[in-house]
């Protein structure tokens, strides 16, 4: 060993273990009392958004001797149990409602990606004449109050004789201007040059939209699908005026009835709840991953 290295061995200062450094998106370090208090509202927010059902599901399995309305409250109940939800199905045709609002639901879906997905790529991709005025229409159908045209929905659908009939519900939410708007934003974002070379090979508007376009939107399709069945199966103000036979009610009709006529009955309410919101936590489960996909598809591009 030469006496250089020797020199700088003994001269050479021990290296210590960096600590890890927490940073932003940014590369900026943050402090621990920031990460903390980050924390804190995630928590806050949290207890805000899910405590509420977490509390309706804890009543909902709660037996008739155990209080509820207990000081301090107690979240778990001790003796859980199933019958409030059988007390539902027996009071009112709670399955029948719920059938009915699936098919409102399912229809609702399906006429929404379709028809949200075939103005999303005709706004985004072709070239005609008054392209920007439609997309301004649509963007002006967003800010009408859904109150404000009720009166006129159901006079058309007395005339055209939907009154009392579930086409009736499905058809005025059947295309949503927030869909539409949401597939031409994820149309916009495509690469056009891919489509150019289809469009070279010979491919037609339809085959470049089929085989092209809608297959690298499935996540946005997935939002709109989400969207369109929240939407349908928890509306409740326009099924109510449409419909007058009980055999066509909604879910959230019958469980309105539910609520008037076991009004003190916490535990029959909270479980009526919870069969409602059942659905839409199964679905937004099962589409979760293209769901949050089809938030970055359809951004808004500048």
């Amino acid at each position: 060993m030469s006496v250089m290295e020797k020199v700088r061995q003994t001269t050479a200062k021990p290296t210590t273990a960096r600590e890890p450094r927490v940073t932003d998106e940014h590369g900026r370090r943050i402090r621990v009392w920031e990460l903390a208090l980050r924390y804190l509202l995630l928590l806050a927010v949290l207890a805000l958004t899910v405590g509420p059902f977490l509390w309706q599901l804890s009543t909902s399995l709660k037996g008739p001797t155990e209080d509820i309305f207990s000081s301090p409250p107690k979240f778990l109940p001790s003796d859980p149990t199933l019958h409030n939800y059988k007390r539902v199905a027996d009071t009112i045709p709670v399955w029948d409602y719920a059938l009915n609002s699936l098919k409102v639901a399912t229809a609702n879906v399906v006429t929404n990606c379709v028809g949200a997905a075939l103005a999303g790529y005709a706004l985004a991709r072709l070239r005609y004449r008054g392209r920007r005025v439609a997309t301004l229409v649509f963007i002006l159908a967003m800010l009408v109050p859904v109150e404000g045209i009720i009166i006129a929905q159901f006079t058309t659908m007395r005339e055209l004789g939907l009154n009392n009939t579930l086409v009736g519900v499905v058809l005025p939410g059947s295309i949503s201007a927030l869909n539409v708007l949401l597939m031409r934003n994820a149309f916009l974002n495509l690469p056009y040059e891919i489509e150019e070379a289809a469009y070279v090979d010979g491919a037609n508007v339809w085959q470049r939209f089929l085989r092209i376009a809608l297959p690298s939107v499935k996540g946005t399709v997935a939002v709109v699908a989400i969207f369109a069945f929240m939407g349908a199966w928890d509306d409740f103000l326009w099924p109510l005026i449409v419909l007058s036979d009980p055999s066509k009610f909604t879910l959230t009709i019958g469980l309105n009835y539910l609520h008037g006529t076991f009004a003190g009955d916490e535990r029959l309410v909270a479980a009526g709840t919870i069969i409602a919101v059942a659905p839409l936590i199964a679905l937004f489960a099962c589409l979760q991953r293209y769901f949050f996909r089809g938030v970055g598809e359809g951004a808004v591009k500048g």
